[in-house]
């Protein structure tokens, strides 16, 4: 499935749309370029969530966590990984084995640390918009509603 997000805005409420749309248990890779919008786009599930304040990448800190109305949300930036067995000093284990839904930015640089995710999206720039491609790999449908159509995943 690909879809033309024209603006950051537009990331972020599919970001939400998306929220509405998640199992309370999923690993979701994030891919793209730097700027592409995998943190905005995060930024919009979390503020769907109901989280407030600040969403920054958790590029020099690995992962930031959220609990929100008892949900747990990881959110995972590889970029500085240098060896994937980093991932297995942080605990990388722990947090997939937790109920939660965990994102995870740059998902290539763990290698063989992660699990299958359940879905995978991979933000693109093309001159001013964003391309955003969502691929479900879990046996879950899952449906969201996105510019009055519904999208099934």
């Amino acid at each position: 499935m690909k879809i033309e997000l024209k603006t950051l805005e537009d990331t972020e409420l599919f970001g939400a749309e998306l929220w509405k749309a998640l199992p309370s248990n999923c690993l979701v890779f994030l891919q793209g370029q730097l700027g592409a919008g995998k943190t905005t786009l995060v930024r919009g599930i979390l503020t769907a969530a109901g989280h407030k304040g600040a969403v920054k990448s958790p590029t020099y800190t690995l992962v930031e966590e959220y609990d929100i109305h008892a949900q747990k949300i990881f959110h995972f930036d590889l970029y500085r990984v240098a060896d994937p067995e980093e991932l297995e000093l942080i605990g990388i284990r722990d947090y997939m084995d937790q109920t939660s839904i965990c994102f995870v930015e740059w998902p290539e640089l763990g290698a063989d640390f992660l699990p299958e995710p359940d879905l995978i999206i991979a933000l693109s720039l093309f001159s001013e918009d964003r391309i955003l491609k969502i691929e479900n790999k879990s046996k879950k449908t899952i449906k969201l509603r996105w510019k009055n159509k519904d999208i099934l995943l």
